[in-house]
């Protein structure tokens, strides 16, 4: 009897906002996925907040689905780019994992550094439930981690808008100015820290 291939998918999300962590996510499904949980995987970024809460809670309560999650913090999206801070975040994850996968799939076209087998696949999240999987545990944390330093600092709206660049976040930087989890280096956070010196403690 010839062991199982562990196959891997693994997403990150947070790129894009001005604020706060990138996070990964990494997952193994069963071969066998209950029904209800397999046609409700999908592209976290098509899905309610409510629909990835749920999908998030039954695959941590799904027997043989097996997770790893990392992050990269804003002082490595500092000094390590944005994109190498996400491949960095998904190499975590897919690290902590409890069995080494043979072959990982990644959504995008940037593979992280891992000593196993990767084929990235651009749309994954939409046709690797692993993947999708992956993407909306990854979504659902971070949306979490946001709504918890909003309380910290509130006024940037962190709880709605997880640190895009929304209208009403933009307006709260210029109001009460940068955070110490504001990322320095993106365009209008930038801007603000160099007319107006350190940041928010």
């Amino acid at each position: 009897m010839t062991a199982e291939r562990v196959v891997a998918g693994v997403d990150e999300v947070g790129r894009g906002p001005l604020a706060g962590p990138v996070i990964a996510a990494a997952v193994v499904l069963p071969r066998r996925l209950p029904a209800s949980l397999a046609g409700a995987i999908g592209d976290s970024k098509a899905m309610s907040a409510a629909a990835r809460e749920a999908v998030a809670a039954s695959l941590g309560a799904c027997p043989g689905v097996e997770i790893g999650l990392g992050a990269a913090s804003v002082a490595e999206i500092a000094v390590r780019n944005i994109l190498g801070a996400s491949l960095l975040a998904m190499r975590r994850a897919v690290l902590r994992l409890p069995r080494r996968p043979a072959l990982v799939l990644v959504d995008g076209n940037q593979p992280p550094r891992l000593d196993c087998a990767v084929r990235c696949i651009v749309g994954g999240d939409a046709t690797e439930p692993a993947i999708g999987a992956a993407s909306i545990l990854a979504k659902v944390l971070r949306d979490r981690l946001m709504a918890r330093l909003a309380l910290r600092y509130p006024g940037y709206g962190w709880e709605r808008n997880a640190g895009y660049p929304t209208a009403p976040h933009r307006a709260a930087l210029e109001q009460f100015g940068p955070t110490p989890h504001h990322r320095a280096g993106f365009g209008p956070v930038a801007r603000l820290l160099a007319a107006t010196g350190p940041v928010r403690g």
